[in-house]
């Protein structure tokens, strides 16, 4: 074998080296890249899942400053109640009633909405009968709640055969 021939195999020999040598690399950048498409998909569905979750919180982060507002509406309910017939004209008690409304408004743009429960099926996840033993519910003793369809106060009812 001549010094060229020699020359020729040994060049051979190298690229068939570098060419399997690229491929090895070639293969192994492809699973470096396939690793990273995951990671990132699981970093996009990870990121989804913490705005839903942040979503969520800010939803209900109202919560229990709403449950301290409702007894006040309560107040001004059973307050409303007792006026006499003759003073409902007042303007003193129309003030009354507007500060009402505003209060009702506020908690119907915050998510709140009352429990319909007067002449309804008494239902154990919304209400807890206070008195009687029946299906329809006949008085509300104190309203119930719902903030964004999840139930923060139950009603408390009476309830007729």
């Amino acid at each position: 074998m001549t010094k060229e021939e020699k020359e020729v195999k040994k060049d051979e020999q190298s690229f068939d080296s570098a060419q399997d040598e690229l491929k090895s690399l070639q293969l192994k950048c492809e699973e470096y890249l396939n690793g990273w498409k995951r990671e990132r998909a699981d970093f996009l569905n990870y990121k989804k899942d913490e705005m839903e979750r942040i979503s969520t919180l800010a939803k209900y982060a109202n919560e229990e400053l709403i449950l301290k507002i409702i007894p006040i509406l309560d107040n001004i309910y059973l307050a409303e109640s007792h006026v006499p017939e003759e003073l409902k004209e007042n303007n003193w008690i129309n003030g009354f009633s507007q500060i009402k409304n505003q209060l009702e408004k506020f908690l119907k743009e915050e998510g709140i909405e009352p429990i319909k429960t007067v002449g309804e099926k008494f239902d154990p996840n919304l209400m807890e009968a206070v008195e009687g033993d029946g299906e329809i519910v006949s008085e509300e003793i104190q309203r119930g709640y719902t903030l964004h369809g999840k139930i923060i106060r139950v009603a408390k009812v009476k309830i007729l055969k």
